[in-house]
């Protein structure tokens, strides 16, 4: 009877260890999401690539601020459904970014301007336009110092699947934010602002 060379007996029991360790190896369970506060239906949205911005307007058209028949201002295009808009409801201010929202998503919409940083938390909500849609929306309170990204003149905002927008500053902003700092709010404010 001939004996296996010492390397194939030694090379079996290395691979019998590696399938042992293997088979013992337990995938943990996936958190659940009831148990994390997250949303059963929430979607994770990606960030934009780098240097992602919006796609050029056909004219030579530049978007700017535009006072809406509900006293709010719409950043945009003439005509057209605004990029970005301003309203106060309940006495907060209401920011809306009208681009499509995966139903049930939550993102930060980064806000940055005049030195300051402003991490918005938006939810997808029904489209107020109608259509069955989802856009972006989030609410601050009148008086907190993030809103001078608002009033402090030319801002970006980028939003995860949204890319980034250029917003020219404008007054209107400013007067819907001065409006709704006399209303009394009915809603706790949901912003998160960033140090300078």
């Amino acid at each position: 009877m001939t004996r296996s060379p010492s390397w194939r007996r030694a090379g079996t029991a290395s691979i019998a260890v590696v399938l042992l360790t293997l088979g013992a190896c337990q995938r943990a369970p996936a958190p659940d999401a009831e148990a994390s506060g997250d949303p059963l239906d929430a979607v994770r949205v990606d960030m934009p690539a780098p240097g992602a911005t919006q796609s050029p307007h056909p004219s030579d058209e530049k978007p700017e601020w535009r006072a809406m028949t509900d006293g709010g201002a719409g950043f945009g295009y003439a005509g057209e459904r605004p990029l970005l808009s301003l309203a106060c409801r309940s006495g907060l201010v209401e920011v809306t970014r009208n681009i499509a929202a995966p139903v049930g998503a939550q993102a930060m919409f980064a806000l940055i301007g005049s030195g300051k940083i402003l991490r918005l938390p938006v939810d997808a909500i029904g489209d107020p336009a109608g259509g069955g849609g989802y856009v972006w929306r989030g609410h601050l309170a009148p008086d907190d110092p993030a809103n001078e990204v608002f009033t402090g003149g030319r801002f970006t905002a980028t939003l995860p699947g949204g890319g980034e927008i250029e917003v020219a500053g404008s007054p209107l902003e400013s007067a819907v934010i001065a409006g709704c700092r006399s209303k009394p709010a009915t809603a706790a404010p949901t912003s998160t602002t960033a140090p300078e």
